[in-house]
């Protein structure tokens, strides 16, 4: 169905979760630490990546920030279940997702699907929408342009990478600008529901995406926050 690559230096790790994910019909390809896990994804980008945080030669946090300066390819992190400031950072960074080890296959499978299912990933080809669904048609607000058909965003005419969850944020904000979308609000539209996730998170998002715009146009400012209420998008 989808094509992962999962960097993780656990052996046992790595052979349990490959066999869950081709049991489910994934083509799995395998890397024992970050540099090789990093050149892999380079040069054959996958439909999405796993990455461990704590390898050698390279961790999975490293992995991440590299492979965002050119790539918007959905990413779950692995991270051990006492350290919180790894989610923070993964985040921070453009991870998609994150799972806390130990885990349970099932689950794993259930966030890979959902991720999946965010980035329009069901099979070789994405699924295509239905004719007038929501969300299906090309966004305009002032300098934005969204095609959530094709992923595209631009902003006065120039390309805007985004992740799959920014993707789906900046689309919520931008169906109705002007009015106030909550943290929980945002997070429904861009998370499925078997996926929890708190406040920070959604703020990790927002403060990535508008980095992105400005280092397209230093004055964006289209993304308004109202503390202790939510976002909103202000067409400009």
């Amino acid at each position: 169905m989808a094509k992962i690559t999962l960097v993780d230096d656990d052996e046992n790790i790595v052979t349990s979760v490959s066999l869950a994910l081709e049991s489910h019909g994934h083509t799995v390809k395998a890397y024992y630490d970050g540099a090789s896990g990093l050149a892999a994804l380079e040069n054959e980008p996958p439909d999405l990546a796993i990455l461990d945080v704590k390898m050698p030669r390279m961790d999975g946090m490293e992995v991440l920030r590299r492979l965002r300066r050119t790539s918007d390819m959905p990413v779950i992190i692995l991270t051990s279940k006492d350290e919180e400031i790894d989610e923070i950072l993964g985040f921070n960074l453009g991870a998609d997702d994150y799972m806390h080890k130990p885990f349970s296959q099932r689950l794993l499978i259930e966030r890979v699907k959902a991720v999946l299912r965010r980035a329009g990933v069901e099979g070789e080809e994405p699924a295509p929408a239905a004719p007038g669904a929501e969300g299906s048609r090309a966004i305009k607000r002032g300098k934005l342009t969204l095609d959530p058909a094709r992923h595209d965003c631009l902003w006065e005419g120039k390309p805007v990478k985004l992740t799959v969850t920014e993707f789906l944020l900046l689309q919520s904000l931008a169906q109705r600008p002007g009015f106030v979308k909550s943290r929980d609000n945002l997070m429904d539209a861009a998370y499925d529901d078997q996926v929890y996730v708190d406040d920070r998170t959604i703020d990790s998002h927002i403060k990535r995406m508008r980095k992105k715009f400005r280092d397209v146009d230093p004055e964006f400012d289209a993304i308004e926050t109202l503390y202790g209420v939510g976002y909103r998008y202000r067409e400009t």
